[in-house]
């Protein structure tokens, strides 16, 4: 018998990370662990691909700040570095206000009305980041999400012949050597596909199959996707494309965010914009709130016309009761005349 491969009943909110659930930059506790100035390597990672071009190379600006820390812990100035240290410095980030608290109370928004919870309907959270996923697994927020992409480091690359060996070697002195998982403001795209399809949660259902939009996990249409700019485009698209929504944040120390999100909204990229604070009453919980009641409305809507669609009017019986054979008798009596005609 032919059946959905899931219900649909389930809401996502997708998240940027740096500036949108930080102020700055993720790395910046790395940095000071190491005593290197942020400012610093920053500035030398948004000139690189102006130098390589000169010697004739094309570099990509996605992974630009990747290849940077490989150079800085090859070079000494983060000799060691490794996923370990790399998730003890995510323990340190510092998030917003509100956060990770938000995160908790937005899936109990789903619960708020009797209907939302008969369907039961529910919130899943997803960091999509071209930071890097150690440190956000290491982070006080990583707990409340269900699933994270972000850019990965390997430590220890396998050697040339490695297959042929019954054992591997194991170094007591991890340190990261290569790029495993290079996420950038494109392949952000096919991470919100992943969790459309649901790639993320069966392995079984590749990426790239052909799904009919009722076979999908998570439709587009609920979706919201979190960030803080126009890098963030390409994902503000598909998503918006699909009929789910798009919002911006901004710190509400920096009137150029503002004004940027502001540009957003009038180009039609975005839905709305607020400030990055995630406090109760606060206009970005109102919206987000009032939205994903939306959402809930519309899937408890869905669902139960499609109960009425579907399920068939029960039989009734083919004797008549005293009241329907008066009422038949009545119809059929002939018409008195009337002194009027």
């Amino acid at each position: 018998m032919a059946t959905t491969l899931f219900t649909q009943n389930i809401i996502a909110c997708i998240w940027d990370f740096d500036k949108t659930l930080i102020p700055g930059y993720m790395q910046a506790p790395l940095f000071r662990r190491y005593g290197i100035d942020e400012a610093g390597f920053w500035n030398e990672t948004n000139k690189l691909a102006e130098h390589y071009k000169k010697r004739g190379y094309h570099l990509s600006p996605e992974i630009s700040y990747l290849n940077h820390l490989l150079t800085y812990t090859l070079a000494g100035p983060l000799k060691g570095l490794n996923n370990k240290i790399l998730h003890e410095c995510g323990g340190e980030i510092q998030f917003y206000k509100g956060l990770p608290d938000f995160f908790d109370r937005a899936q109990a928004f789903v619960r708020e009305k009797p209907e939302y919870q008969k369907h039961e309907i529910s919130l899943e959270h997803y960091i999509v980041s071209t930071g890097i996923a150690s440190m956000v697994r290491g982070s006080a927020i990583a707990r409340h999400v269900d699933g994270v992409w972000a850019c990965e480091f390997i430590e220890n690359p396998l050697q040339p012949g490695f297959l042929k060996q019954k054992e591997l070697a194991l170094s007591a002195d991890a340190e990261i050597a290569q790029i495993g998982l290079v996420i950038d403001n494109t392949t952000k795209t096919r991470a919100i596909f992943e969790i459309n399809k649901g790639t993320n949660k069966n392995p079984a259902i590749d990426v790239n199959a052909k799904m009919a939009a009722e076979d999908r996990r998570i439709p587009f249409q609920n979706m919201i996707y979190i960030a803080d700019g126009p890098s963030d485009v390409p994902s503000f698209s598909v998503v918006k494309g699909g009929g789910g929504r798009a919002f911006a944040v901004y710190n509400p120390d920096d009137p150029a965010e503002f004004a940027q999100n502001d540009r957003l909204r009038q180009s039609g990229r975005i839905d709305h914009y607020g400030p990055a604070d995630y406090m109760d009453g606060s206009s970005t919980t109102q919206w987000l709130r009032m939205h994903i009641h939306q959402m809930c409305d519309r899937i408890v809507a869905d669902r139960e016309a499609a109960v009425t669609q579907k399920a068939a009017k029960p039989p009734r019986h083919l004797t008549e009761t005293p009241e329907e054979a008066a009422a038949k008798s009545a119809a059929k009596a002939p018409k008195q005349a009337s002194f009027l005609e």
